[in-house]
């Protein structure tokens, strides 16, 4: 599992950069008119915070693990990606299309990478790597 997180952390960073510079220069006035730029930042912000923990667990994948780490790292990993998709898709959506509504799916997101966070903690507490 090591290569899914690792890729999908890889498409993340790609995503939120892109992301990131088409909000500051292709939807810049769209999104300073409709006053949806501190949303479009915070849903890239989150995407890229979240590209690098992906590739954080891809990489802690890649070295042998008691079970229940390993476990653990693909819950971390699983939770951040889904999380990050709701979470900042979402939130781009509601940005771009100014449906409040979309406002109300976001929190899942933002619970889902706390279980993402809170998993890979655990993964680290039970982790046979370095001892």
């Amino acid at each position: 599992m090591p290569r899914l997180w690792i890729v999908s952390g890889a498409v993340l960073g790609f995503l939120g950069v892109a992301a990131g510079s088409f909000g500051a220069h292709g939807l810049k006035s769209l999104l300073e008119a409709n006053g949806q730029s501190a949303n479009w930042e915070t849903a890239v912000r989150y995407c890229l915070v979240h590209a690098l923990a992906l590739l954080a667990v891809g990489l802690a994948s890649s070295v042998p693990q008691s079970g229940a780490a390993r476990g653990l790292l693909a819950g971390a990993g699983w939770t951040m990606l889904l999380g990050t998709l709701v979470f900042s898709g979402f939130l781009a959506a509601l940005a771009l299309s100014g449906l409040r509504i979309l406002g109300a799916i976001v929190p899942i997101g933002g619970m889902l990478m706390l279980a993402g966070w809170a998993c890979l903690a655990a993964a680290g507490w039970c982790s046979t790597a370095g001892r």
